[in-house]
């Protein structure tokens, strides 16, 4: 497992979250459990299998739903 730091662009409505938190959540390997997407800081932190999804393939998802990703940090856990 590893975890993920992703800094959005300036989220500009709890709406956002939730689109993101979806598309985040059907994505196979995440750790639903661990999902927390900030709206104040615009951050996402999740826990995710690195065998069955990638950080690209999170970083999609959230660009797919129209959110802009700055940076994202991994750490194994």
């Amino acid at each position: 497992m590893k975890k993920a730091t992703i800094q959005l662009e300036t989220l500009t409505c709890p709406t956002c979250m939730l689109k993101i938190e979806g598309a985040v959540k059907a994505l196979d390997g995440i750790d639903k459990e661990s999902l927390n997407v900030s709206f104040n800081s615009s951050k996402v932190k999740v826990n995710f299998d690195d065998e069955k999804v990638s950080i690209k393939d999170i970083e999609n998802a959230i660009d797919k739903v129209g959110y802009e990703v700055k940076k994202t940090q991994v750490k194994e856990l």
